[in-house]
């Protein structure tokens, strides 16, 4: 136990060796762990690897008092149960929206109208500056939120949102446009 909080200590100080020791001591079993919660190893692969993502990065604001192998197994699994939650919403949400969508078929027009505004994104999309298109895509078709996305551009929340704002317009004028 104090061999493990020296260890963090050495983390928290920026020892990447001390980093990979916990993460190969740690990160299969913390997967078996996870797919006995969730039942998927692939998933729960993702979710340790995003655990000690977490670690790494939030290293200077994490506070382990007694057991860093306490603190993984409780976050782990804390992150597993967040995943659970998040797959029984999405479930929810396609069971709702296949029931009451069974009866409905497109029309040779609504399959054109789709087409023709498929196309009008594309052209969009090929006009917007890069940065504003990475970021649109990033957030509309990746799912990603707005401070993921900062973090990983390394931009401000404000000039995430700004982007956002502006490819809307762009978008919402274009479309318009073709309604007319």
């Amino acid at each position: 136990m104090i061999e493990e909080l020296i260890i963090f200590i050495k983390i928290k100080e920026g020892d990447v060796k001390a980093y990979e020791s916990l993460f190969y001591k740690y990160y299969t079993p913390l997967c078996k762990y996870v797919t006995l919660l969730i039942g998927s190893y692939d998933d729960a692969e993702e979710i340790v690897q995003e655990l000690f993502y977490k670690l790494w990065r939030d290293r200077d604001e994490i506070s382990i008092k007694y057991s860093i192998k306490s603190y993984l197994y409780r976050s782990a699994h804390n992150m597993a149960l967040g995943y659970c939650e998040h797959a029984d919403v999405r479930q929810r949400y396609i069971q709702n929206y296949s029931e009451s969508n069974q009866d409905y078929s497109f029309s040779v027009d609504s399959e054109l109208e789709c087409s023709e505004l498929k196309k009008i994104l594309d052209n969009v999309l090929r006009k917007l500056p890069e940065r504003c298109k990475k970021i649109f895509l990033m957030n509309r078709f990746q799912g990603k939120k707005y401070k993921d996305i900062a973090i990983e551009l390394s931009l401000s929340i404000k000039t995430v949102e700004s982007d956002i704002s502006k490819a809307l317009k762009i978008i919402k004028e274009e479309v318009e446009c073709y309604g007319k």
